[in-house]
């Protein structure tokens, strides 16, 4: 394919390299000159392992060449890549005036050049960039409409500086946001053959996974060196602690606790988290990240007590109780905390768990449950069917299959608002309704 790269960057340097050494013919665009005389001399403009080679190579084969002109490199090419840059502004907010700039000129070349272009945003960018700023740019400046005249997709990049040349021949994933299945397959064809999975989502979907990516390795870069911290002040050997951490792969290095949901609680990891907090402050060790893991998880409890309070409905209904379905634990249960909230604010509560029953309740689990929600007898129900009946605002917070198949779908006048808590498996065909509310979706 012909190929223009827009920004010659780390990611827009080895993007253009290594899409030439893959047989596409592609000309690399940037507004510093001496970039330019370095790429057409078959000099990288970066240092990274194995660029300068496969610079070199490409451009004495004629595969690569670049320009400092916009409209030249739309004319020579069929699909763009934009991987100019998205600093940050004073405040911390992303600037886009360079990928606004360029989208600008990209589609007063497009206008001009006739045929259909596919341009494709591998600029790091906030959700709704592409769709609510870039799009409306491309569309008066070309002319057309997106999806249309000319394809629009972001396909965000995953490549580490020091290995990115590595990285792009062995993604850990290709991610293709795309506006319509045209622009989709024309990104899936440039990296035709390379391993690791593709995922084709929504453009909003596809801005948001680099977000996520990088916002969880700081998270993790953190964690590890807080917990160093710790471990140091307390004389115990950090890496000794992390190799077994890390040979957890069922509950540690894995998918597990990585789904949105409501707020945590339990016997275990509230105290724990207070211990451990509690140990680094008197060792004078700061820990701000383990510090507000439990206000974290407050505010997350908050927000679904917020979202009652919008709806403004009395009649709440609440379905799960305990910590975890299928227990009757309700020792720090987020369930019990909402459940107080919202009884306190005077709210006409019912709650149904077919694991709570008063009587069966013992030692430190019915002794939490006095201290916290005293009422709790007066609030019981005896079936979904009667909180359902009394509610016009449902939460549901627990997986039993029995209240899953009662649960009717908004769309009867008289059916309550499902605020949905722990993702229904039929959220996705719910999401649509008038009546349904995601805690997190």
């Amino acid at each position: 394919m012909r190929v223009s790269v827009l920004g010659l960057g780390y990611v827009g340097c080895v993007s253009a390299a290594c899409l030439a050494s893959m047989g596409h013919e592609v000309i690399g665009v940037d507004v510093n000159p001496v970039k330019v005389d370095l790429v057409n001399d078959g000099k990288a403009p970066v240092v990274e392992e194995r660029i300068g080679e496969l610079t070199a190579e490409a451009v004495r084969t004629g595969a690569l060449r670049a320009t400092t002109d916009v409209r030249e490199a739309i004319m020579g090419s069929e699909v763009s890549l934009i991987c100019v840059g998205t600093p940050s502004e004073p405040n911390g907010s992303l600037c886009t005036t360079y990928l606004e700039r360029v989208t600008e000129e990209i589609g007063a070349a497009v206008a001009e050049r006739g045929g259909r272009q596919t341009v494709v945003f591998r600029s790091t960018m906030l959700p709704g960039t592409c769709l609510n700023l870039l799009v409306p740019i491309l569309e008066k400046y070309a002319g057309g409409t997106a999806g249309v005249d000319f394809g629009v997709a972001v396909n965000p990049e995953f490549l580490r500086e020091g290995t990115s040349v590595k990285d792009f021949f062995d993604p850990p994933k290709t991610v293709i946001g795309e506006l319509d299945k045209a622009s989709g397959d024309v990104v899936a064809a440039l990296y035709e053959g390379l391993p690791g999975e593709v995922f084709r989502v929504p453009v909003p979907t596809a801005e948001a996974i680099k977000y996520a990516d990088n916002a969880f390795h700081g998270l993790k870069i953190g964690f590890a060196n807080e917990l160093g911290a710790v471990c140091q002040a307390l004389g115990v050997d950090s890496h000794q602690v992390m190799d077994v951490f890390l040979a957890d792969r069922k509950l540690n290095i894995s998918a597990a606790y990585l789904r949105p949901g409501f707020a945590f609680g339990g016997s275990c990891l509230p105290k724990d988290l207070r211990s451990l907090v509690h140990a680094a402050h008197r060792a004078d060790v700061s820990v701000p990240i383990l510090s507000h893991v439990l206000p974290s998880n407050a505010d997350h409890l908050q927000r679904a007590v917020e979202l009652v309070e919008r709806l403004g409905k009395r009649r709440v209904g609440l379905l799960g109780l305990s910590f975890k379905s299928g227990t009757d634990d309700l020792r720090e249960s987020p369930l019990v905390e909402l459940a107080e909230r919202l009884f306190g604010k005077g709210y006409d509560l019912r709650i149904y768990d077919a694991n709570v029953n008063l009587s069966r309740l013992l030692g430190a689990n019915r002794e939490y449950i006095e201290n916290r929600l005293p009422h709790l007898a007066q609030l019981l129900a005896e079936s979904v069917g009667e909180v359902l009946e009394h509610a016009e605002v449902c939460l549901v917070g627990t997986r039993d299959p029995a209240v899953l198949a009662a649960l009717p779908h908004g769309t009867d006048d008289g059916s309550p608002v499902i605020v949905d808590l722990i993702r229904l498996p039929d959220a996705e065909a719910r999401r649509d309704e008038r009546g349904y509310v995601g805690i997190a979706w």
